[in-house]
């Protein structure tokens, strides 16, 4: 609930207040204004922002005589510090506990689940736990909605141990720490109307840090990605991933802005038409925002088109172990670009133009191992057009590196032009620290070779296509895919290999990412999964075909290939950088205004 501060003459304060510190049973509270910062108090010291200037000395001078009384010995000051601790734990358990149903309920609103409205719910909930409150008990709220969220997000990964699952959920909560931080200073900042606003920058500035650290970042949550079928999607075309968010964010901080002055009403003594305006543009804002992307036109018109085959094999077994013995993943493939040369032949499916395998199709490297080789070549000679096939290829000069390709394979000369995934995953395909970590955590020597990344963008010729290839996670880094589709890409193509994490809810959560970058760049998206999901998505981010998991299938689809380039596409990483500096900025403005007020109240 809101931490609201406008009630006059309160003798037993009751309702979000009852448990903030400072407050006095029978003093008179003046309304704050504009939602500044009162009684000279600086935003992340002191009380909850609701205190006059006498109560804070009083509180201050009842402070310093409990410090002086615990003086006299070790012994006495231990057992005060444990009280206090377990006041402030006492105080914030309510508050602790909402943030984290809070969390739990945006982690909802991603797959495989997909309740996308509970994105906004969260949003709002966040901003009113934060809402007047200091640095650190915004901090402890960010962190406390964090945590939970990414354990429910990310449970997928307890495939390789729930210790990687909290660990992880831990690093990725300490990023909405820092933004509850500053959620609660911009809460103080004057012109209420746009607190919204700021609400929504801090969450761009949130996912601009945590896509790009540590470690090249981890995109995954982003509130786009739980909003790839929903009213705000279309924005994706304008601005990409970032104003999805943003337009997320406006709207639940806007429908927070609504229940904060309606909740400061009823304790004021009962709602009035005059009192509820600021409430009623509040939600006019979070509807016009959510109509917006209606209005938003997506390009899906092409000059021409081609016949297209995905391939999914299949894998022996979900998990870490999912290789089986050498060359089965290979062999499953062949298989079925066998049988669906046979099925070409005796006329039940018309031939492509090219087949897509997916990422470590060959689980061997076929530069190094004939058998592989041979098996791949006759695969493409059967069905006669060019394949891509995604490969584990030992680096030609860096001895004990690999890198992830994929390759396209002509029928008459062989492997040719090749792509090399950019963002290896730390952890998964290469080892920060090999040697001081694989001490430690010996799961790690469960990695032998590092991935070695490429230094290009993934533009391919694939018989009369040019396809932009995107392997595995790299869907979810914003600059890959963009740069991709800039170089001269016509279709999108992801290639991966999600056996790992099968039946996880993980293949879901990465399949709409494609749906975004569908709409985002006006291309049509194939994704080809050795275990699944593989699936075909148009221009406008409709799946139009998609295969079960853990099951040998082959898709033919036409797609279109279209050369326009979206505002998005043009704009890049613009609109992320600007409304990502305005959240940091506000966060300035609300320390600067504080430190003012606080200086203007001594020097009084």
């Amino acid at each position: 609930m809101p931490s609201g501060s406008d009630t006059t003459a309160e003798t037993a304060p009751t309702g979000p207040d009852a448990d903030r510190p400072g407050r006095r049973t029978g003093s008179a509270v003046t309304p704050p204004t504009g939602g500044a910062v009162e009684g000279g108090e600086t935003p992340g010291e002191g009380g909850a922002g609701g205190e006059s200037g006498t109560a804070a000395a009083a509180t201050a001078a009842a402070a310093a005589a409990a410090a002086t009384a615990s003086e006299p010995s070790t012994g006495e000051r231990r057992p005060g510090r444990l009280r206090r601790l377990g006041l402030l734990a006492r105080r914030e358990a309510r508050r602790s506990a909402l943030a984290a149903v809070s969390g739990l309920a945006l982690g909802l609103a991603f797959p495989p689940f997909g309740v996308w409205p509970l994105s906004l719910v969260a949003v709002a909930a966040l901003a009113l736990l934060t809402h007047g409150r200091t640095a650190r008990q915004g901090a402890w709220a960010g962190f406390a909605f964090g945590v939970p969220f990414f354990l429910l997000l990310l449970k997928w990964l307890s495939v390789v141990g729930w210790d990687a699952v909290i660990g992880l959920s831990i690093i990725q909560a300490a990023f909405l720490a820092l933004m509850g931080t500053g959620l609660a200073l911009v809460s103080r900042l004057p012109v209420p109307a746009l607190w919204p606003l700021w609400t929504a920058c801090l969450w761009i500035a949130e996912e601009w840090a945590r896509d790009r650290v540590p470690f090249g970042g981890f995109p995954w949550g982003r509130l786009a990605f739980a909003n790839t079928g929903s009213p705000y999607t279309p924005l994706a075309a304008l601005g990409g991933a970032p104003l999805v968010t943003f337009g997320v964010a406006v709207t639940g901080g806007a429908l927070a802005s609504a229940a904060l002055v309606l909740w400061r009403l009823k304790r004021a003594g009962g709602l009035s038409p005059r009192g509820a305006l600021p409430a009623a543009g509040a939600v006019a804002v979070a509807a016009a925002v959510t109509a917006a992307g209606f209005a938003v036109p997506i390009p899906t018109a092409a000059a021409d088109s081609v016949d297209i085959a995905v391939v999914q094999g299949n894998v022996q077994q979900p998990g870490m172990d999912f290789l089986g013995r050498p060359m089965m993943i290979l062999d499953n493939h062949v298989k079925a670009t066998l049988n669906l040369a046979k099925d070409v032949k005796a006329g039940r499916i018309a031939k492509p133009d090219l087949v897509i395998w997916p990422e470590n199709a060959s689980d061997l490297d076929p530069f190094q191992y004939r058998e592989a080789y041979a098996r791949i070549d006759e695969a493409v000679k059967a069905i006669g057009v060019p394949v891509l096939v995604g490969a584990l290829v030992d680096h030609p000069t860096k001895q004990g590196y690999v890198e992830n390709q994929g390759i396209v394979w002509d029928p008459k000369s062989g492997p040719g032009a090749s792509y090399t995934k950019q963002h290896p995953v730390p952890f998964g395909e290469y080892v920060p620290f090999r040697q001081e970590l694989s001490k430690i955590i010996t799961r790690l020597q469960r990695v032998p070779r590092d991935f070695y990344p490429g230094d290009h963008t993934g533009v391919l010729k694939v018989g009369p296509a040019r396809l932009g290839d995107v392997i595995c996670f790299e869907v979810a880094y914003d600059e890959i895919v963009r740069d991709t589709v800039n170089a001269g890409a016509r279709a999108i193509v992801v290639q991966t290999n999600n056996a790992t994490y099968g039946r996880s809810g993980q293949p879901e959560q990465q399949l709409v990412m494609s749906k975004l970058r569908a709409i985002e760049h006006g291309r049509p998206v194939i994704t080809a999964a050795t275990s699944g999901i593989s699936a075909v998505v148009s221009p406008d981010g409709t799946i139009e075909q998609r295969t079960k998991e853990f099951t040998q299938d082959v898709l033919t689809a036409r797609i279109p290939l279209r050369d326009g380039k979206t505002l998005a596409d043009r704009v890049g990483a613009i609109p992320e950088w600007v409304l990502a500096m305005v959240g940091v900025l506000s966060c300035a403005a609300a320390i600067t205004i504080g430190r003012r007020g606080r200086t203007d109240e001594k020097g009084q």
